[in-house]
């Protein structure tokens, strides 16, 4: 898209510096812009909540400041004189893109600023990246346009218009490199476009925490193999400084919505609980062959999706764990009506296979499942009894109760379970403990069972300066005692 390979990039070590303060300034503006990201669509939830009409008042209140900021801030800027000798396109410009925006300035002269915010995100982008443009914007246009693409694509994210964060987060980290760029243009070697492409790629790294993903898309962007270091360079600073202070934005909005999301690793204080700590009840279970009547009442009740199956005597010596039924195979049970009239097993009036086929129990798309709703039972069906066992799932997966936490979320996750049964280290016991699902992996869950762990040094560890500063003193207080004792 904008294709910079043209364009000879040499770097010597001391300029390395001016990257390093970069990706630094990358990283601060990208966490905050995600803190204030999460503030704002906090109360933007609150304003959603409350009706159509509320969301259609925020939509238009955004886009009236837009439209007031995009025709009133290049008024603010000031007519520069189109450069002299030859240029590659026409000044001012004629047509929608270009560097060389008219506005209302005189023949010869052109609006800096309106080059910016009377383009395309795209083009305006292309106009940043640009390299050989110095003298082409001012300072003060390209701060100005940076507070309000800054501003803008905070407060635009989360109303209810196709809106996203890649692009403007790229045009506001373009706009900030260039800006340092300018400043730092006495001291070093590098081109303002390339102290652009620089700049989006830190806030990038700042603000979505991505490292690989990005490096590949940036230099898709930029076509320039070249720039791989210095790219390199910057996100890993970028992200590592924004780390420090909050998640990515993608997480905190996954946080928001309160999607059970886990980790890849398990958190450090989940090795100090076992499974049995943070299973929670009641615990809902049906019996081998169970009266339809319960059935009903349970799924009615509760919105679990899965329900251990214990059969116990006379069926069974001891009560023991059958397996594991879901409850997509207990509504198609209920539908299909293949009632007992009394407590034995299926297989006394027949093969069950022969009854259902693999169709039954598909997998629905998404929305097209029929609910226990849509299922009229009556009250002689209720005393009825059915048959669970040939519908359970007898193999799943389970773990001792005093299995390590973190164990078990490594488990559940590469495995890819929904449902992890645990089981008494005792036999006498009842033959399951409970159900670990997503939910009860998540950290609110297990710190809200445990609220001692908020205070542990096995919670999560984060670098701050505070920390830093007691890691030296506790060092230089040990060396100190070491030579005293010598």
């Amino acid at each position: 898209m904008f294709d910079i390979s043209s364009v000879k990039i040499s770097y010597r070590t001391t300029d390395l510096l001016p990257v390093i303060i970069l990706g630094i300034i990358g990283g601060l503006i990208g966490s905050l812009f995600n803190y204030l990201l999460d503030k704002i669509l906090r109360v933007y939830n609150l304003i959603n909540g409350r009706g159509p009409i509320f969301k259609l008042l925020l939509a238009c209140t955004i886009s009236i400041i837009t439209s007031c900021c995009c025709f009133g801030l290049p008024w603010l800027a000031k007519c520069t004189p189109c450069p002299k000798g030859k240029l590659p396109e026409e000044c001012p410009t004629v047509g929608r893109s270009g560097n060389y925006k008219q506005f209302h300035c005189p023949a010869g002269h052109y609006n800096d600023l309106a080059s910016l915010v009377f383009n395309t995100n795209d083009d305006a982008i292309r106009n940043l990246f640009s390299s050989g443009t110095a003298n082409v914007f001012h300072s003060s246009s390209v701060l100005m346009f940076f507070g309000t693409i800054y501003m803008l694509g905070l407060f635009t994210y989360g109303i209810p218009v196709p809106s996203g964060l890649f692009i403007p987060v790229i045009l506001a980290g373009a706009t900030y490199g260039r800006l340092v760029g300018m400043f730092m243009d006495p001291f070093t070697n590098l081109d303002q476009g390339l102290f652009a492409v620089l700049g989006a790629a830190s806030f990038l790294g700042g603000s979505m925490r991505m490292t690989v993903s990005l490096c590949v898309i940036l230099l898709e962007l930029t076509n320039n193999l070249y720039m791989l270091p210095l790219i390199m360079l910057v996100l890993l600073i970028s992200k590592t400084v924004a780390d420090t202070f909050n998640s990515g934005i993608y997480d905190q909005i996954v946080h928001m919505k309160g999607l059970p999301y886990l980790e890849a690793h398990a958190e450090p204080y989940m090795r100090q609980l076992t499974a049995g700590d943070v299973v929670t009840g009641p615990l809902v279970t049906f019996a081998g062959i169970e009266k339809v009547g319960n059935v009903v009442q349970v799924l009615r009740s509760t919105k679990h999706n899965g329900f251990p199956v214990i059969d116990e005597p006379p069926i069974s010596e001891a009560p023991v764990l059958c397996g594991l039924v879901l409850r997509s195979h207990l509504l198609v049970l209920l539908k299909r009506k293949k009632f007992l009239p009394s407590r034995t097993f299926a297989s006394t009036y027949g093969d069950p296979s022969q009854q259902f086929s693999s169709v039954d129990f598909a997998k629905p798309g998404s929305g097209k499942g029929f609910k226990l709703e849509q299922i009229q039972v009556n009250a002689e069906e209720m005393e009825m009894y059915v048959d669970l066992h040939p519908f359970t799932n007898t193999s799943p997966y389970t773990v001792v109760e005093t299995m390590s936490l973190a164990k078990a979320l490594v488990l559940f996750r590469q495995v890819g379970l929904r449902h992890l049964c645990v089981v008494p280290k005792s036999s006498e016991r009842s033959p399951i403990v409970g159900i670990l699902t997503r939910h009860d992996f998540m950290p609110e869950h297990v710190l809200g069972l445990h609220p001692y762990l908020k205070q542990n040094n096995w919670k999560r560890l984060r670098l701050r300066p505070s920390m830093l500063n007691t890691v030296v003193k506790k060092a230089s207080s040990q060396y100190f005692n070491t030579e005293n004792v010598a």
